[in-house]
């Protein structure tokens, strides 16, 4: 088997060797959070990662108001007002997390596609 290894890796260029020696790399949780910044959905992660935290602070803000009234429509208004916008930063976080498990996907694909290339060689 070291047979294949050292032919395999001496047909990897230095490009591909250093690509693979990148992807092989385990990351953490901030470098995979960090990469959602990164490529076409870029402005778009950004939008949602704001968006979450004007929408927790809504839901603070709502969570507020049910303590301090005392009338029951405002109540009523601040709770619908809590629980809307507990379950968009819910749902806004889902998104973030696929996106984390989309784009390690996409580097698990990409690693196998270049072993496959390399194989073919």
């Amino acid at each position: 088997m070291n047979t294949f290894d050292d032919r395999l890796r001496g047909a990897l260029s230095a490009e591909d060797a250093e690509f693979l020696r990148n992807l092989e790399d385990d990351r953490g949780l901030f470098a995979q959070m960090g990469a959602t910044f990164e490529g076409p959905l870029k402005y778009w992660t950004a939008f949602a990662f704001v968006l979450s935290f004007v929408l927790f602070g809504a839901a603070i803000w709502c969570a507020w108001l049910i303590s301090a009234s005392d009338s029951l429509n405002t109540i009523a208004l601040a709770t619908a007002g809590f629980i809307w916008s507990s379950l968009a930063v819910a749902m806004i976080k889902m998104w973030f997390w696929l996106r984390m498990n989309h784009l390690a996907t996409l580097r698990e694909l990409k690693k196998i596609e270049l072993r496959l290339a390399q194989i073919e060689r």
